[in-house]
C-alpha cells in the first residue's frame, strides 16, 4: 500500500522506480566487484565529516585524536562526481487514490501537497519557519476541538510538514475515522484549510499558539546545560548535510522570543494556501472495506472548492475559555507529622486530610518536576457484573474531562504552560502522575485538586463519541492478526477470566455510563488513601505552600471511599498450565508474518524475594542475549528478540509467593518457525545444564551497571526506586529502610553473580528442565484449503494430532472474537 502510495506521490520521477535505499534484489545478487566500484566511486573524504560531541574533559585531544586516525587518509580515485539532482514535476490536477486494506488498524485519509524545500540562510528564513510551525499548531488545535464535537467527522486529524526528499517537502493532513466515513472526514478536512484561506486565525488562536511554543523554548533554554549529546550531534549533521546554521541554544531562545510576538495571524494564515488541492496535490484513503470511489473524491474537492470561491464558509467560532482553572482557592491543609531520610535525600509529609507526600529534591534537569500519587484498590476488587462498565470509566471520564472542563477547553487554559496530569485506574491500584515545569507547579497540583473534587457526570454526546471510537477499535482489531495472536496467548497463559478476555462489542452495549464515571470520580475522591511521591527541581520555600493549598486542601470525605488494605486485595484469577501448551494460530494475512512467543511460568519464593526480583532481571537480559546469538548470529533466521518478565498480575500482598512468566518474543519465516522455537529451548536447556561463561555473567554485570549509573542521574529513575520502595514488601513505615533492603538486594546479588549462581537461578527459577513445561504459540498466516488439505494429511501421517485438531478448527472457519483490550502488561504491573 505505502509502495503504491509512493509511486503515485513521485510520477514522473526517479522515486517513483525505486526507493533511495535500493532494491531487496540488488543486495541478494550484487557481486563483491560492484560493491568495491560503488564505494571507490562514491566514498570520498572530500563529502565526510566526523562530529564528536560528549563528556570531554579536554576537546583539544578529541581534535589530535580524530587528525591522527584521519588525517593521513586519501581517497582512493579522484574528484568525486557530482551528486545528481532528481527532481520531483508539480502538477495541478490531484492525484487520487482509495485503498482497501483488510488488515487497516481503522479508516484513514491522508492529503499530501508537495512544495521545493526552503533553506534556512538568515533570520528571516527563520521567522519563516517560525510562522509556519505556527500554521500546523493553530490548525491542529482545530482539528482536535472539531474531534470532541457531537458526531464528529474524524477521531483523530493531524497536520504537519515533512522533508521527504532532496527536493521537496510536503504538507500532510492525517485523519482517523469511522468506516464509511471517509468523505465526511475529507470534506471536513479541506474545508477547515479553506475557512483559514478566506477568514485566517484569529488574534486568539495564534496568542495561544505563541505561548506554548515560548513555553517549549523556555523549557530547551532552562535545560541548555544538559542537553543530550545526540540532539547537539544532530545539529551539527543538519548544518554539515544541509547548510543549517549553527546558532546554539542561548541565541536561538533569544529570536524566538524576540520574533513570536511580531508574527501577525496574517502571517501565519498564509500558509494554508499550500493545502491547495491545485498544488501537486495527492488524496488517499484507507478501508477495511471499499465503500468511497475515486469519482466521490474528485467530488468532495469540487464541492469545497466551490463553497471556497462563492465564499460560503463561514468564519471559525471558538468556544469560552475561562481564566483560572481553579477559581476558588481551597483552604491549605496544615502538616501533621515530618520525616526526614537523609541517606535517600527524602522529606517526608503527612498531611492533614490523610494524603502522604514524599519529595526529593534535584538538579538533573532545571525544567523539570514530575510526581506520581498512588492508592491501593483497583479493578479486581470488581465483580464481572460491574466489570466491564467501571473498566471503561476512565475512557469515558476522560472523553468528559476529569477536571472539571472540557479537553478542548482545558488545552486553551493551559496554552503557555508546561503542566500534565494523566491519571491510571489498575487492577490493584489507582494512580495520577504529572510532569511540570517548576514554575508551572502550581498548574499541575491545581489539576490534582481538581481531579479530587470533581464528580464526572457523562453527557450523551460525549458518551456517543467514546463509544463509536471503541466500536471502532474493537472492529479494527478484529482485522489485525497480531491481536488475534496476543489475545490467544493471554488466553493460554492466564486463562479465560473475564479479567482477561477482551472486550467484545456485544460487551460496549452491556456498559452503564453512570456506573462507569461514578466508579472513576470515587477512585480519585478521598486523599487519605493516596501516597504522593514528588521528584525534580523543587524549591521547599516555594513548593510546599503549594502543596498544602492544593493537595491539603482536597477535602476529606465524611465516610472512607475504596480504601483498603493492600494485604487484603482480591487476587486476579490466573494460572500459568501445568504441561507443555504448542498451538499454532492461524489468521488471514495480506503478506505471510510470523510471531512467536515462547513463555515460561516464574515462582519466586517469599523468603528470598529482594534477591530474586533481581536474579530475574539478570537472567531476562542473559536469556535476550544468548538466544539473539544462536537465533541470529548462529542461524541468521531473526532480525530481533525480546525476553520479558511478567509478574504484575500478583496482588501486592506482603506474603506468599510470587508467581508470573518470563516469555521470549520474536518475529521470523513462518516456514521455520518451530525449528526456532526448538532452537531456543535447546539453548535455554544446555544454560540449565552448563550455565554461562564467564564473559556472559560480566556482559550481563556490565550492562545493568550502566543502566543503573544513567538512573542515578534521571528523576525518572529516582521516581521509580522511591515508588518501588513504597510498594515494597519490605516497607513498614519507614522508605528509606525499605530503600535500603532492596539496595543491598541488587548489591548482594551482583555480588554473588557466577555462572554457578546463574546456573542454580536457573533451575530454580524456571521449570528445570524447561522442556517439562512451557507454552509456545505461533501466529502463522491462513491456509489456503489445498494447503490445508495437505497439512493435515502430512501432520496425520506424523502422528502431531494437537497441531492437526488445531489446522482442522482453522479449516472449519473458528471465528476468534478479538478486540479492545485496554488493561495489558503495564496496566496490571500497576
Amino acid at each position: 500500500m505505502q509502495d503504491a502510495h509512493w509511486i503515485l506521490m513521485f510520477e514522473g520521477s526517479k522515486y517513483a522506480e525505486r526507493l533511495p535505499i535500493g532494491l531487496e534484489k540488488v543486495i541478494r545478487t550484487v557481486t563483491p566487484e560492484t560493491v568495491k566500484q560503488f564505494y571507490q566511486k562514491w566514498y570520498h573524504l572530500q563529502n565526510m565529516a566526523v562530529v564528536a560531541v560528549g563528556d570531554f574533559s579536554d576537546t583539544k585531544s578529541v581534535v589530535e585524536l580524530i587528525r591522527a586516525h584521519f588525517g593521513q587518509k586519501v581517497s582512493i580515485s579522484g574528484p568525486p562526481p557530482v551528486i545528481p539532482d532528481f527532481p520531483v514535476p508539480s502538477h495541478e490536477e490531484p492525484r487520487f487514490s482509495c485503498f482497501v486494506e483488510s488488515e487497516a488498524a481503522g479508516s484513514a485519509v491522508m492529503i499530501s501537497c508537495k512544495i521545493p524545500v526552503d533553506e534556512m540562510r538568515t533570520v528571516k528564513d527563520y521567522r519563516d519557519s517560525l510562522a509556519e510551525a505556527m500554521f500546523h499548531c493553530a490548525l491542529n488545535q482545530r482539528f482536535f476541538k472539531i474531534s470532541r464535537r457531537k458526531d464528529p467527522p474524524y477521531f483523530s486529524c493531524s497536520s504537519a510538514a515533512d522533508a521527504l526528499v532532496r527536493p521537496i517537502k510536503a504538507y500532510i493532513m492525517t485523519s482517523s475515522c469511522r468506516e464509511r466515513g471517509t468523505i465526511e472526514a475529507l470534506e471536513s478536512m479541506l474545508m477547515e484549510v479553506a475557512r483559514v484561506r478566506l477568514h485566517g486565525f484569529s488574534e486568539r488562536e495564534i496568542s495561544i499558539v505563541r505561548a506554548l511554543m515560548m513555553s517549549e523554548i523556555e523549557s530547551a533554554y532552562l535545560e541548555r546545560d544538559q542537553m543530550q549529546s545526540t540532539s547537539l550531534r544532530d545539529e551539527y549533521l543538519q548544518h554539515f548535510f544541509r547548510k543549517e546554521p549553527v546558532v546554539g541554544i542561548e541565541y536561538e531562545a533569544q529570536l524566538q522570543k524576540t520574533l513570536l510576538p511580531y508574527i501577525s495571524p496574517a502571517e501565519v494564515s498564509k500558509f494554508a494556501v499550500n493545502f491547495c488541492t491545485t498544488c501537486s496535490c495527492v488524496i488517499k484513503i484507507v478501508e477495511p472495506r471499499a465503500c468511497a470511489t475515486i469519482e466521490d473524491l474528485k467530488a468532495s474537492v469540487l464541492k469545497v472548492n466551490a463553497l471556497e470561491e462563492e465564499k460560503k464558509i463561514s468564519p471559525w467560532d471558538d468556544e469560552h475559555v475561562p481564566e483560572e482553572i481553579v477559581i476558588d482557592k481551597p483552604n491549605p491543609g496544615s502538616i501533621v507529622q515530618h520525616s526526614d531520610f537523609p541517606s535517600i535525600g527524602v522529606t517526608e509529609l503527612l498531611l492533614s486530610n490523610g494524603m502522604r507526600i514524599c519529595y526529593k529534591c534535584t538538579d538533573f534537569l532545571d525544567d523539570q518536576v514530575i510526581f506520581t500519587g498512588f492508592s491501593y484498590g483497583g479493578l479486581s476488587e470488581l465483580s464481572e457484573d460491574e466489570y466491564i462498565s467501571c473498566s471503561m470509566g476512565s475512557t469515558i471520564s476522560g472523553e468528559i474531562g476529569v477536571y472539571g472542563y472540557k479537553p478542548s477547553v482545558l488545552m486553551d487554559m493551559l496554552a503557555g504552560k508546561r503542566a500534565e496530569v494523566g491519571t491510571k485506574v489498575g487492577a490493584y491500584m489507582r494512580t495520577f502522575s504529572g510532569d511540570c515545569s517548576p514554575t508551572d507547579l502550581e498548574t499541575a497540583l491545581q489539576l490534582v485538586y481538581l481531579l479530587f473534587t470533581t464528580n464526572v457526570e457523562p453527557r450523551d454526546e460525549e458518551v456517543k463519541i467514546v463509544m463509536q471510537m471503541a466500536e471502532e477499535a474493537i472492529r479494527a482489531q478484529e482485522r489485525d492478526p497480531y491481536t488475534v495472536f496476543a489475545n490467544r496467548v493471554r488466553e493460554v497463559n492466564y486463562g479465560n477470566s473475564y479479567f482477561f478476555r477482551p472486550i467484545r462489542i456485544s460487551d460496549l452495549r452491556k456498559v452503564d455510563p453512570i456506573r462507569a464515571c461514578k466508579y472513576f470520580s470515587d477512585c480519585f475522591k478521598d486523599p487519605s488513601t493516596f501516597t504522593v511521591v514528588i521528584v525534580g527541581n523543587i524549591d521547599p520555600s516555594v513548593s510546599l505552600p503549594l502543596i498544602l493549598q492544593y493537595l491539603g486542601g482536597i477535602p476529606r470525605p465524611a465516610e472512607l471511599v475504596l480504601q483498603f488494605n493492600r494485604d487484603d486485595l482480591k487476587g486476579l484469577p490466573f494460572k500459568f498450565p501445568a504441561t507443555i501448551v504448542r498451538e499454532v494460530v492461524r489468521s488471514p494475512m495480506v503478506e505471510a508474518q510470523c510471531s512467536v512467543q515462547l513463555a515460561f511460568p516464574v515462582v519466586l519464593k517469599n523468603m528470598s524475594m529482594m534477591e530474586e526480583i533481581h536474579y530475574v532481571g539478570f537472567l531476562s537480559k542473559l536469556l535476550e542475549t544468548k538466544i539473539m546469538q544462536v537465533l541470529r548470529f548462529k542461524h541468521g533466521q531473526i532480525y530481533s528478540v525480546n525476553v520479558s518478565v511478567f509478574l504484575g498480575g500478583n496482588k501486592p500482598s506482603r506474603t506468599g509467593d510470587v508467581r508470573g512468566d518470563i516469555s521470549v518474543n520474536f518475529s521470523c519465516d513462518p516456514d521455520i518457525s518451530s525449528k526456532l522455537v526448538d532452537l531456543a529451548l535447546e539453548e535455554l536447556m544446555y544454560l540449565q545444564n552448563h550455565g554461562p561463561s564467564d564473559e556472559d555473567v560480566s556482559t550481563i554485570l556490565e550492562i545493568e551497571q550502566r543502566a543503573h549509573e544513567n538512573g542515578l542521574q534521571e528523576n525518572y529513575y529516582w521516581l521509580d526506586r522511591i515508588l518501588r520502595s513504597y510498594q515494597s514488601r519490605a516497607y513498614f513505615g519507614d522508605v528509606s529502610a525499605s530503600f535500603k533492603i532492596q539496595d543491598e538486594g541488587r548489591t548482594k546479588v551482583r555480588k554473588a553473580l557466577t555462572p554457578s549462581t546463574v546456573q542454580l537461578a536457573l533451575q530454580r527459577i524456571l521449570p528445570f528442565p524447561c522442556k517439562k513445561q512451557y507454552t509456545a504459540v505461533i501466529l502463522m498466516p491462513q491456509l489456503s484449503h489445498l494447503k490445508l488439505l495437505k497439512s493435515l494429511l502430512q501432520l496425520r501421517s506424523d502422528g502431531f494430532s494437537r497441531d492437526a485438531k488445531i489446522l482442522a478448527g482453522a479449516a472449519g472457519a473458528v471465528v476468534l472474537a478479538v478486540s479492545l483490550w485496554r488493561y495489558s502488561r503495564s496496566t496490571l504491573n500497576s
